[in-house]
């Protein structure tokens, strides 16, 4: 389904979540069907290919209505326990606007303005610079950020990132990448299970046949029987190998139905929301390759703003690169790329001191902070600070 604006790429998002939902069951019932193959195998290795296809075929149809309700069950605990599970990965913590007051106002501040719900907020003690937002509805959306991205960034640049959170759960991109995090999960899980069950398998080169590792078996059909059986076995588990892979790329796949055009579009958003487009590519300049999150899988760095990890020559890549975002900001919001900024080496400041000096709006980062003149009238009482204005000369002596 094609989206050609907002409201089309919400109503897209809709659709392939429950495409996606689908195929869930579908690479469920690949991988029993996968699993009984090997199944029969392990109990008789003296069979033909056809009679191990057939046998297999019915004990995925004895077995649909155990994998459905298994499949139904994941969606169900993800459901409702997704957000426990991310904040065990990531070390998230709910906070409030006591704990939190300049974080908690602004994003305050931009749901009552556009009367948004306003979602949980989360902390991440991590110097990382990221941010991602999660939940299925109302009651569970979250945003959540790092306290890196708290000490880099200065409030617009802040109001900027909750912007583009708050647009993806506007546009419906949240629950889209969190059902693709389920489906993953499950293929993942059960794509193990059976590839731990195949390599508890060995090949009886003399009696013809598979043997589990801890124990051996005989064969007492003739030497003939058993090079049939044999490469009939050989060819059966070579197809379930093969049905696990596929099943698993294609779980790992299913991320390219998420269209990267969602991160454009939650910038647009964040722009609409703040009318400040240099504030969202002054956030995204600062948090370039500066988002990995130690620990956390490559679903959860999938949700986030940036995700520095790519695949397969950016093939699986979640997210376009900051570079492109940021020129579709300077072309369609008229906003100005101040260039790759440098953050202070001191990450330890106090939340907001010194990100207001790295750059100015629109600008390239000077490399020392500018030195405002002072002429022989300045006033006395106002010296500036050692760090950052050196004592000028005037005509009547030094200034302090």
């Amino acid at each position: 389904m094609a989206a050609y604006g907002l409201y089309t790429h919400i109503a897209s998002n809709k659709f392939r979540s429950m495409l996606l939902l689908a195929g869930l069951f579908v690479l469920i019932y690949v991988l029993v069907y996968s699993g009984a193959l090997v199944a029969e195998v392990m109990i008789d290795s003296g069979r033909s290919v056809d009679d191990y296809l057939m046998r297999a075929l019915h004990d995925l149809i004895s077995a649909s209505p155990y994998a459905t309700i298994g499949a139904a069950l994941w969606i169900v605990i993800a459901y409702f326990f997704h957000q426990n599970m991310i904040d065990a990965v990531t070390g998230g913590e709910s906070v409030t606007r006591q704990q939190e007051p300049r974080l908690y106002n602004l994003l305050e501040n931009l749901c009552i303005s556009r009367g948004i719900p306003m979602p949980k907020l989360k902390i991440i003690d991590s110097p990382a610079l990221n941010a991602f937002a999660s939940g299925l509805n109302q009651r569970q959306y979250a945003v959540t950020v790092t306290t890196g991205l708290l000490r880099a960034l200065n409030d617009q640049e802040i109001e900027a990132v909750l912007g583009h959170e708050l647009t993806h759960i506007r546009n419906g991109d949240v629950q889209l990448m969190v059902i693709a995090v389920i489906i993953a999960g499950a293929v993942g899980f059960f794509g193990e299970l059976f590839f731990r069950m195949f390599t508890n398998l060995s090949w009886n080169s003399t009696g013809g046949g598979w043997s589990s590792s801890s124990s051996s078996s005989s064969s007492s059909s003739s030497s003939s029987d058993r090079k049939g059986s044999g490469g009939g076995a050989i060819i059966v588990i070579i197809i379930a190998i093969v049905l696990i892979v596929l099943a698993w790329l294609l779980s790992q796949v299913v991320k390219l139905a998420l269209s990267r055009s969602r991160e454009y579009l939650a910038d647009a958003g964040s722009v609409e929301l703040t009318k400040n487009p240099d504030a969202m590519i002054s956030a995204l300049r600062k948090i370039e390759n500066r988002g990995e999150l130690p620990g956390a899988t490559s679903a959860v760095m999938e949700l986030c703003v940036d995700n520095p990890r790519e695949g397969f020559a950016d093939l699986f890549a979640t997210h376009p690169s900051v570079q492109s975002r940021v020129d579709a900001l300077v072309k369609f919001a008229g906003g100005h790329d101040p260039g790759p900024i440098a953050l202070p080496v001191d990450s330890a400041a106090a939340p907001g001191e010194g990100s207001q000096e790295l750059v100015a709006q629109g600008e390239p980062p000077p490399p020392v902070p500018p030195s405002p003149s002072r002429g022989p009238w300045s006033d006395p009482a106002e010296p500036a600070p050692p760090s950052q204005q050196p004592p000028t000369q005037g005509p009547w002596g030094r200034h302090f």
